[in-house]
């Protein structure tokens, strides 16, 4: 639980877009490590450790495990033993879209899927509300339209406190933006992938059209789901995510990256800084970026990652070094 006597007050916080929400400068997403496969108790103390350090969003998705909506369960043991008098410190953000049950509706972007699975979700995370509810990908077999009116409902029931929007390429972006305004409901919030690596938010004007729109926008994979880090400079090592058959990370992936991965590692070594750190550091860059979603697999790494809070901001020069190495290249899949 937060205790200002640990809290070490160096977690800034940003606010999201023009709304009134603030976030912590780095989230904490339960993508990964936080399943029933996984060891409770250090996903317990990997909360109450974020905690302590300032990290006062956590980003689920009702997808996340494995199994699927065990990620979910677990954060809301957790909520309830540990953090039930802190609700009001926290943001609770989770999503709906990807394939979650099996039958017509257990995916995609229909009313009945979206709110089905937030009453799923409130049930798994012990609350009566969340306070962000995202479509968590678009659906091409249903209309914009009803997607953004399970959002709307979502909102004006009281289920959520704000909409988000996660993945959307940008002509779908603006226009479910517009359908939501229609609505009465602002989009507060957007997350895509974003790192050095996938730059593709920055590549097809996204971030200029949040920044225009006053929407947030939180980032997540900033290390390129561990490219990013001193782990896959010799190659792929035995039990990391490209190793794993049923991981995100593919082997083709590290080996297209590896070159650049090199370059980046020995700029950042030349600057005096970790890897992973530089990496973070450069995804909190811009006006437009209100967060960072981190994952950790235990506290000695979470831990690590929130001290990249530490380093220094890159500089015009470093930038730009970046930009020679991996410069801005427009995609049309926001892949991790």
């Amino acid at each position: 639980m937060f205790d200002p006597a640990r809290y070490d007050g160096r977690m800034p916080y940003r606010r999201c877009g023009d709304s009134g929400l603030m976030l912590p400068a780095i989230s904490l997403g339960f993508w990964h490590n936080f399943g029933a496969d996984d060891d409770f108790e250090e996903a317990r103390r990997m909360m109450r450790r974020a905690f302590d350090r300032g990290v006062t969003h956590f980003d689920l998705a009702n997808n996340y495990g494995p199994p699927p909506g065990s990620a979910e369960d677990v954060a809301g043991r957790v909520l309830v033993s540990d953090f039930a008098c802190h609700r009001d410190e926290l943001v609770i953000s989770t999503k709906a879209g990807h394939d979650m049950w099996d039958g017509p509706h257990g995916s995609g972007g229909s009313r009945k899927h979206l709110l089905a699975s937030l009453d799923q979700s409130l049930k798994r995370l012990r609350l009566s509300y969340v306070d962000i509810f995202y479509s968590h990908c678009p659906d091409p077999g249903t209309r914009l339209e009803e997607t953004m009116s399970a959002l709307a409902t979502a909102v004006k029931s009281g289920r959520a406190l704000y909409a988000g929007l996660s993945k959307y390429p940008p002509k779908q972006l603006r226009k479910a933006v517009a359908i939501l305004k229609d609505m009465g409901v602002r989009c507060a919030i957007y997350q895509p992938p974003y790192s050095i690596l996938n730059r593709w938010p920055e590549a097809n004007g996204i971030l200029g059209y949040l920044a225009k729109k006053g929407i947030g926008c939180i980032g997540f994979s900033p290390l390129a789901q561990g490219m990013l880090s001193p782990k896959y400079l010799g190659g792929i090592p035995d039990g990391s995510r490209a190793a794993r058959p049923e991981g995100f990370l593919k082997p083709a992936q590290v080996g297209e990256n590896l070159e650049k991965i090199r370059a980046l590692a020995d700029l950042a070594a030349a600057h005096d800084i970790p890897l992973h750190h530089l990496a973070i550091r450069w995804a909190l860059r811009g006006p437009a970026i209100t967060s960072t979603l981190v994952g950790a697999r235990d506290v000695a790494q979470l831990d690590d990652t929130l001290d990249a809070l530490d380093a220094p901001d890159p500089g015009d020069a470093l930038l730009e070094a970046i930009d020679e190495i991996a410069p801005a290249a427009k995609r049309k899949h926001p892949n991790a």
